[in-house]
C-alpha cells in the first residue's frame, strides 16, 4: 500500500475518531440544556448534570453516593441546617426535595433519544469546591 493510501486511511479513522468525540459532547450538552429548561432542577441549590454519555448509559453528578450521606450534602448545601436535631421537620423536607430533584433530573435524561439508563456518580469536585469556599469564608 502507498504512502499517499495510508495517509488517507489514517486521516478518514481520526476523522471519524473525531467526530464521534463531537457527537458525544453535542449529546451531554443537549442533555445539560434540557436540565437547565427544568425549572424545579434549575432553581435547586446544587446543579444535577451529564458529566458523560457511555453507550446508552448517561453518568450524572450526585451528592449522595453509598460513602456521602444525604446528612453530609445537605449541611453542604445549606450550612444553617447543622444546627438543626435529626428529626426536624425541615431535614425531612430537605431530604424530600433533593430525592425529588434528583429523581427528576434523571428522569428528564431519560426522556432523551437513545438514553436507557442513569448511573450516578459522586459529585467530588463540587465538595471540594463546597469545602475551599467554606474554608475562605470562615477566614473572613
Amino acid at each position: 500500500m502507498s504512502d499517499r493510501k495510508q495517509f488517507i486511511i489514517v486521516m478518514l479513522v481520526a476523522a471519524i475518531f473525531v467526530g464521534w468525540l463531537g457527537w458525544r459532547g453535542f449529546e451531554v450538552i443537549n442533555l445539560n440544556q434540557a436540565l437547565k429548561a427544568d425549572e424545579m432542577v434549575a432553581n435547586y441549590p446544587y446543579q444535577h448534570r451529564v458529566l458523560r454519555v457511555e453507550g446508552g448509559t448517561a453518568i450524572m453528578s450526585s451528592l449522595r453516593s453509598h460513602e456521602t450521606s444525604t446528612h453530609e450534602a445537605l449541611t453542604t448545601i445549606f450550612p444553617s441546617m447543622r444546627n438543626l436535631r435529626d428529626n426536624d421537620r425541615d431535614w425531612q423536607r430537605a431530604e424530600r426535595e433533593l430525592a425529588q430533584v434528583q429523581a427528576k433530573a434523571g428522569n428528564i435524561v431519560l426522556s432523551a433519544s437513545g438514553i436507557d439508563r442513569v448511573r450516578w456518580e459522586l459529585d467530588e469536585n463540587w465538595y471540594h469546591l463546597a469545602s475551599m469556599k467554606s474554608q475562605q469564608n470562615s477566614r473572613y
